[in-house]
């Protein structure tokens, strides 16, 4: 397909001199959305498609996508995905060049599924639409994807989805656990930014303002929408979809993930390799929100700390079935996660000692 050659041909971000943005094209949000998954894909002028979805994901809507990319003459090929890894990458490469490729990749489902999906569209150089049917994380509309390999959790550059496409009374039908790991994620994005403001000032690392903004608007929309989000399931649905794809928007107009990503997600991603039993992304996200606001004596903490407890966020350790010591050693772990990845938790590295106090002052533990 010429037009995936084309959009798969440019980089993402920073190119010299030259900054090069990458944002979805195509975004259907709404009820009966996922009725418009085969439209998209025909005028996008694809023939065949990879589907990649997980057991329990095709029952909610993999297999409403494949009889719609069917019922319009598309090829649909389904790949299962168990974990968000490589190992689940690496068949579907294998699958394309044995195979005669397929002209797109649409991911449906959660995190894992999304993940997995826009690595196998940029490996293979096909198009990515994202139909996601939980609001745990803001990757829907991103073009960043985090796998779980024997190092534990790393982000690494995917491909943008050229089309998102929530359909919200799906979504509405998620655990409420997703709901609020999806908030989680997104309100995450206040201590990112001041994270990304510091790489700014200490190591001279580009800070794009608008992305900045735009970041921190779609948490601010959350917050501002309480109401909503605690008494209304179908405006609650939608304001998170919402504020997850301009979330996702932002990291693809920074060319980075900076927006949305700084010491909290390091905090998750160690406890990801920590933990016995880690919680939800989005969940630990909260967490390490709340700690690291508190660390940098933010004075947008005592906001957000009601504003997530208003919303039923779990913010104890051992409400997500965590210890304290896990959360203590992955305090200590987390900026060896990405080292170039500068944060408070670079600038002001914390001793077993020191994170012990914080996450207790913070009362998280």
């Amino acid at each position: 397909m010429v037009i995936s050659r084309f959009i798969n041909g440019f980089p993402i971000g920073h190119d010299g001199k030259l900054h090069i943005i990458k944002i979805p094209s195509i975004i259907v949000v709404g009820e009966k959305a996922i009725e418009k998954v085969s439209d998209v894909a025909s005028k996008l002028g694809a023939e065949r498609a990879l589907l990649v979805t997980g057991s329990t994901t095709w029952r909610i809507a993999g297999r409403i996508v494949r009889d719609l990319l069917e019922g319009e003459g598309i090829r649909v090929f389904t790949h299962y995905v168990n974990k968000a890894s490589m190992s689940y990458v690496k068949p579907a490469i294998s699958f394309y060049y044995a195979n005669g490729g397929f002209d797109i990749v649409v991911g449906v489902g959660g995190g894992k599924n999304l993940d997995v999906g826009k690595v196998i569209a940029k490996e293979t150089g096909s198009l990515f639409i994202s139909v996601p049917t939980t609001p745990s994380h803001d990757g829907i509309a991103s073009p960043f994807a985090s796998l779980i390999e024997r190092k534990g959790k790393h982000s690494m550059v995917a491909t943008t989805p050229i089309a998102v496409i929530a359909d919200t009374e799906i979504i509405a039908k998620a655990p409420k656990r997703f709901f609020k790991a999806g908030i989680g994620d997104v309100i995450a994005n206040i201590n990112a930014v001041e994270d990304w403001k510091l790489a700014r000032d200490v190591v001279g690392e580009y800070y794009g303002e608008y992305a900045a903004n735009l970041s921190l608007l779609s948490a601010l929309h959350l917050m501002k929408n309480l109401r909503d989000l605690i008494s209304d399931e179908i405006k609650a649905t939608r304001t998170l979809i919402e504020a997850l794809i301009s979330s996702g928007i932002a990291m693809g107009i920074a060319g980075s993930s900076r927006p949305g990503s700084g010491s909290e997600h390091l905090i998750s991603h160690a406890l990801d390799g920590l933990a016995a039993k880690p919680a939800l992304h989005g969940e630990q996200c909260a967490l390490g929100t709340i700690m690291m606001l508190y660390y940098r004596g933010s004075d947008k903490l005592l906001e957000v700390y009601d504003f997530l407890m208003n919303v039923g966020m779990p913010l104890k350790a051992y409400e997500l079935g965590l210890s304290p010591e896990e959360i203590i050693q992955a305090l200590v772990k987390a900026p060896s996660i990405r080292p170039n990845r500068y944060t408070i938790l670079h600038h002001k590295p914390l001793t077993l000692e020191k994170a012990k106090i914080l996450a207790k002052e913070a009362g998280v533990i």
